[in-house]
């Protein structure tokens, strides 16, 4: 079986030349976009907004480029991302609308629309089976990025919380899920609480979406109601004393394999196509209402028609490059007595888990992890 092409080209541009996003374009066009028919085609481009107060997101520019070459193909793009499931600047679709025009994400800048994938209140969405699926039989798909033709995702990679990294398969997965898609790929695990270690400050409690989290006036300490827990761990990163913890020790691996399987179902059928650029690597995900700085310098562009190779080929580039001193994860592999084991993400995160979402996304045939790495030079 052929290996996955995936393209790479480094960020350095010509002097006086069309910069960044016009490099991005070269790049796109090298991988293979062309060879998709868009004539007259509605094209989801799922793109991650960004939290508001998060300034890691990618700029509004990269966009752009994506939209702009979609249109020269004749295509009808539109750029698109689904409501969260915590409590935030984007858990419905006027305020998600707003963060995204506050972060530079407007119609005028991006020229094309921008639509909230599942809806106004994230229920706007539609069962998709998932061909060889173990975990998830119908994903929760926001409607209108399963009513499109073609698909495209534009992604930033970086560390994440939960999933150790974000790349295009969480791109997809995760952020293509509805709200109900997401809860059903939390559902692993519930939160708990460590009462010897809650300080009842109720930090955590603003957290809290789905009425889990109950603070006791008798106790003076949070308590987990498991009725309501949906498990999307949102209360554990808001904790500062580590009070917070999972009932379910796996819960982080069935996370990632849920999301590998919510990723065959978006892209299942139809033409797509996966763009990554591995700058500002935070070490969290743009999620965040803040962020940190790169833990990793920036090392380019990637393209390719595999989303599971494309996402191999950023890790192992995030894997042989150093930590950037002075980060978190620097700061991490540097602890005394710390340590390291080569795998960045996992030496920030330990308690996370990406090989297991790899590992599913090949087994059910998202893609592959081997790859021919073919770089495109456009600066002479």
């Amino acid at each position: 079986m052929p290996k996955s092409k995936v393209f790479w080209t480094n960020l350095r541009t010509k002097e006086f030349g069309d910069g960044l996003p016009k490099k991005l374009q070269s790049l796109m066009r090298a991988a293979g976009i062309g060879d998709i028919d868009m004539d007259g085609k509605f094209v989801a481009i799922k793109i991650h907004f960004g939290e508001h107060g998060n300034v890691a997101h990618l700029r509004p520019q990269y966009a752009r480029a994506v939209v702009d070459l979609v249109k020269q193909m004749g295509g009808k793009p539109f750029l698109t991302d689904c409501n969260t499931m915590y409590p935030g600047s984007r858990k419905n679709a006027l305020e998600h609308l707003e963060c995204a025009w506050e972060n530079g994400f407007t119609p005028l800048t991006t020229g094309c629309p921008i639509l909230i994938g599942d809806g106004l209140k994230g229920t706007d969405d539609i069962a998709v089976p998932v061909k060889g699926g173990e975990y998830v039989k119908e994903a929760r798909i926001g409607r209108a990025i399963m009513d499109a033709d073609v698909f495209i995702s534009l992604n930033h990679f970086k560390g994440h919380d939960f999933a150790s990294l974000g790349g295009a398969i969480k791109n997809i997965g995760m952020g293509c899920g509805s709200r109900a898609g997401k809860k059903e790929q939390h559902s692993s695990g519930q939160a708990s609480i460590d009462a010897s270690l809650c300080r009842g400050c109720r930090k955590c409690l603003p957290f809290c979406a789905n009425n889990g989290l109950v603070f006791d006036e008798q106790s003076r300490k949070m308590t987990v109601d498991y009725e309501h827990c949906v498990g999307c761990g949102q209360c554990l990163g808001a904790c500062n004393f580590d009070a917070i913890g999972f009932t379910n020790d796996t819960a982080n691996e069935m996370l990632s394999r849920r999301m590998a399987e919510y990723a065959k179902a978006v892209v299942d059928g139809r033409p797509n196509f996966h763009v990554t650029l591995i700058i500002d690597v935070s070490p969290s995900c743009d999620c965040h209402c803040d962020n940190d700085v790169p833990i990793l310098p920036d090392l380019g562009m990637f393209a390719s028609f595999d989303p599971l190779a494309l996402d191999q080929a950023c890790v192992d580039a995030c894997l042989a490059a150093k930590p950037l001193e002075g980060s978190a994860l620097w700061e991490a592999v540097h602890q005394e007595g710390f340590v390291p084991t080569g795998n960045h993400f996992n030496d920030l995160h330990p308690e996370s888990d990406w090989k297991s979402c790899f590992e599913q996304a090949e087994k059910i045939g998202l893609g592959s992890r081997d790859y021919e790495l073919i770089e495109v030079n456009t600066r002479k």
